[in-house]
């Protein structure tokens, strides 16, 4: 992941992660006489416009939420969304200050919605009959996409820029969590699997383990493990000639281990009984674990650095400009 992976996906948890929430609620707004709830600096919002931006999110709820304690939650869900109201109408007030403000272009809009409709693979007339079944318009939808580059690029500005990552963080982190980038011992394995008969007692478990030494015999006098595994075998991979491809140490039965991971390569095991029925394996490959250099992984480790770093300089930002504001919810 690259810093600017890392930065959009940061920026897409602080900005539309009240959508998450809101999910868990309904809401349902009675008819009342407008008035101010929300005041930002010199900046009102009324109880109507506050209500029309809740609105899309109110229907995902109605569409979503099944459970009977819906007012305690819809109250928590508009707390939370009038929080993030207010930090949204702050970042857009630093934005437009005179000594360095950020405009957004309209053809820039229109560049980053026509690359969101390519990935969806859709088109413009399916993207506004979808927006319409959740309550919006494309008016609305090309408004939140210049908001959200608004404040992309002011967070770049004003918090990205400030976050620095040192090598040696680089190196402590790889050092503390080696484990994660250690790749595990494999083996690529062909199997022939005879299973037990439902229910089998002592005598049926021994006729199949001499049916599998049998197999095992004729292999080794020279017929094919394949050809072999393709007609006797009732294991998913028979079709396959009983190639299920790698397995990594740790994923496999017990029993299946050891053999696979002792077994020399090209040689035909032992029968291996098992609580399923008898395999007979061959391994063809083996690759060892190992663990992935530092110059491998260091820009991996740099993005999450940079993540966790970004989390907590956006919060003293937003917190600090908070606190220079005046502001008062009335809601």
């Amino acid at each position: 992941m690259t810093k600017e992976e890392g930065f959009v996906k940061f920026s897409n948890k602080i900005f539309l992660g009240v959508l998450g929430a809101v999910l868990f609620a309904a809401i349902s707004v009675a008819e009342v006489i407008d008035r101010i709830v929300i005041v930002v600096n010199e900046e009102i919002v009324t109880l109507s416009e506050f209500n029309a931006a809740f609105a899309p999110y109110a229907k995902n709820i109605k569409d979503n939420y099944k459970g009977q304690d819906i007012e305690a939650v819809i109250e928590q869900a508009r707390r939370m969304f009038a929080r993030q109201y207010v930090d949204n109408i702050l970042i857009q007030q630093e934005a437009k200050k005179s000594h360095s403000p950020i405009v957004i272009k309209d053809e820039e809009v229109e560049a980053v919605l026509k690359d969101m409709l390519q990935k969806r693979n859709t088109n413009m007339d399916d993207f506004v009959r979808s927006l319409a079944k959740e309550g919006k318009t494309l008016e609305a939808a090309k408004k939140d996409i210049k908001n959200q580059m608004t404040r992309m690029r002011l967070l770049r500005r004003e918090v990205q820029s400030r976050i620095i990552v040192s090598e040696e963080e680089i190196g402590e982190y790889y050092n503390k969590h080696r484990e994660e980038y250690e790749g595990k011992e494999a083996a690529h394995v062909k199997v022939i699997l005879l299973k037990y008969p439902s229910r089998a007692g002592k005598e049926a478990r021994a006729k199949v383990k001499n049916d599998a030494n049998n197999l095992r015999r004729r292999i080794l006098a020279g017929e094919h493990f394949e050809q072999i595994a393709a007609k006797y075998s009732q294991g998913a991979a028979a079709a396959q000639g009983g190639d299920i491809g790698f397995i990594e140490r740790g994923v496999i039965i017990p029993e299946l281990e050891r053999v696979i991971f002792n077994l020399p390569l090209g040689k035909v095991s032992e029968a291996v009984e098992t609580s399923e029925g008898v395999y007979l394996v061959v391994v063809l490959d083996k690759r060892g674990a190992s663990v992935k250099p530092l110059e491998v992984v260091r820009q991996e480790i740099k993005a999450k650095l940079e993540e966790e770093k970004l989390e907590k300089k956006y919060e003293e930002w937003i917190n600090s400009v908070r606190k220079k504001a005046h502001i008062d919810v009335r809601l």
